[in-house]
């Protein structure tokens, strides 16, 4: 394998090589992922060599250390790429985008949709070898919604009847809407009718915990040994703490047959030139999306040799301001900086990875009418006037009394690149000074989680292919909401949304709130992201999720 990709590099890599890594340039932003699932690039063919069989070991680039490889503690995308292979849920996203039995064998929901009953396969088993229960998902889904726990995500799980009460601690953990009959028969209540529930019950918000190991080993979840115990195509196998981790197949897995990969490689590289390096060298069989990065400048040479693979995503990249920190708590001003942006200028010249613009929060995969936006991008002289009118507001006389402001981005050379030109931006048609602080990856997380920025980076990704997941996020303070914004309109209109069973009038509904959303401006969107990446030309079956998840259960070396 490490020959026929050498040689591939030889004939059409050398000159990407040149291009990209010479300029000494860092890793792409945000992680990109595909709408579908991601085409082959075009290659030459390499011939087969005789009586050698490839290894079925796949080597990529994991970014950066995961924050948890608990399901119930995880938010990250390098965190989740590791969960979607060592775990599975009671269904499973296919590679036509719709979800699947999985560890149920059998699914049933009453007429009015509001009861699902979930029939655990007698093979489902665990990484130890013990039995999948329908309590291991009770149990599991419980623990998230008990807010002692601390999961960010436990939302995700307020469409289940009595959720959102327990997690708030008005209603028993008894009453919460789902209970397992029997060791086989789950059943689960909802609030209101949920046509994506299927989907969901695929997200790690929902996956299973071992009953059994998480009441005996409460850390389970921190290292790699005995007591990690997955239910999914893969188990953890070694786990070096900021450098690298394995997974080997689960031989216990219900599907294991159709697991071709014997284990799954993931560095942990936060710099693109060294990632595509490791690619040209045959050390990786993958680069860039969804969970690495391409160097910026190689990206033209890459496409021109017909080695880079761009599709959308269901995705949105924002920056976050703290409306608790002045001067971001007046509307007009989190306007104004949002206004004085070029949207266009940022994705032709930095990002070169066929975004969209973005002046809507909701990608137009889900609402196609946000291809155009919800307001002017680069309206200079409007972002002027609202600055004015902010400031007047405030008191501040001239923008030298406005409080010190800082932009915040974890470290990697798109997030400086978009950074500086942003300061510029804000410089030159507002006349604001801006300093910029720049953090590693979960260093900058955890300070934007814990409110301590005035301006981040940030940006969306959806879990499920509905307007509620990007929408919700902003329903609260509490979660994913990093920007301390709440409106009560705002949170009747997502309540009301639920209820609606008119497709067409939840979609207005929804529409309404976005309205609500874009012109308090807690975030600035800037694009709609892509899918961007290179590989082995001989790796098959990696399915990426049109919300960007990558599967490698069916991945193969021919």
């Amino acid at each position: 394998m490490r020959r026929s990709i050498n040689r591939w590099w030889q004939q059409t890599g050398k000159a990407v090589f040149a291009a990209g890594l010479a300029l000494a340039l860092a890793a792409c932003g945000q992680p990109q992922e595909a709408a579908k699932p991601a085409t082959q690039p075009t290659t030459e063919a390499t011939p087969a060599i005789a009586s050698v069989q490839p290894e079925q070991i796949l080597r990529l680039n994991n970014f950066t250390e995961p924050l948890s490889l608990h399901p119930g503690l995880i938010s990250d995308v390098w965190s989740s790429n590791v969960i979607f292979q060592t775990f599975e849920g009671l269904t499973r996203i296919d590679d036509k985008g719709v979800p699947q039995p999985a560890m149920a064998e059998e699914i049933k929901a009453s007429d009015d949709l509001l009861t699902y009953t979930f029939t655990i396969r007698d093979n489902a088993k665990w990484s130890n070898g013990d039995p999948v229960t329908a309590h291991d998902f009770e149990n599991a889904w419980k623990w998230a919604l008990d807010s002692k726990n601390g999961s960010e995500y436990a939302y995700q799980l307020f469409y289940v009847k009595n959720a959102e009460a327990a997690f708030a601690g008005k209603a028993k953990p008894e009453e919460i809407g789902v209970k397992a009959t029997d060791d086989k028969t789950l059943v689960v209540q909802l609030e209101n009718p949920t046509p994506f529930f299927l989907e969901l019950t695929a997200f790690y918000s929902y996956f299973p915990l071992n009953t059994n190991v998480v009441k005996d080993k409460p850390d389970w979840a921190k290292e790699a040994g005995p007591a990690y115990t997955s239910n999914g195509p893969f188990k953890l196998d070694t786990w070096e703490h900021k450098t690298k981790l394995t997974l080997t197949k689960n031989e216990h897995y219900w599907d294991a047959d159709a697991v071709k990969l014997t284990k799954i490689e993931m560095n942990m590289i936060n710099d693109a030139n060294t990632e595509l390096s490791m690619l040209e060298g045959g050390d990786l069989d993958w680069a860039g999306a969804p969970t690495g990065n391409l160097p910026l400048d190689a990206m033209p040479t890459l496409k021109d040799k017909g080695l880079l693979v761009i599709t959308p995503k269901a995705g949105t990249y924002w920056y976050e301001f703290n409306t608790e920190q002045k001067p971001f708590h007046n509307k007009k001003i989190r306007q104004a900086f949002s206004y004085a942006i070029n949207r266009k200028d940022i994705v032709e010249n930095i990002t070169q990875g066929g975004e969209l613009v973005a002046t809507a929060v909701v990608p137009p995969t889900m609402f196609a009418e946000n291809e155009q936006g919800l307001f002017p991008d680069n309206d200079i002289e409007k972002a002027k006037q609202l600055l004015a009118e902010g400031m007047k507001e405030e008191g501040y006389a001239s923008v030298d009394q406005l409080p010190p402001i800082t932009l915040s981005y974890n470290t990697e050379e798109a997030q400086t690149k978009i950074a500086q030109a942003v300061q510029d931006m804000w410089q030159k048609n507002l006349g604001v000074h801006v300093k910029l602080e720049n953090q590693e990856w979960n260093v900058y997380y955890e300070n934007v989680k814990n409110g301590k920025y005035q301006v981040a980076r940030m940006g969306w990704t959806g879990d499920f292919n509905d307007p509620i997941n990007f929408l919700e996020i902003f329903r609260t303070k509490e979660g994913n909401n990093h920007t301390r914004w709440e409106n009560r309109q705002y949170a009747d209109l997502l309540a009301a949304s639920a209820k609606e069973k008119d497709a067409a009038k939840r979609k207005a509904i929804l529409q309404e709130a976005e309205k609500i959303l874009v012109d308090e401006m807690p975030v600035i969107p800037f694009y709609f992201k892509s899918t961007v990446y290179a590989q082995n030309p001989k790796l098959k079956g990696v399915v990426i999720s049109g919300l960007g998840y990558a599967q490698y259960k069916w991945a193969y070396f021919e």
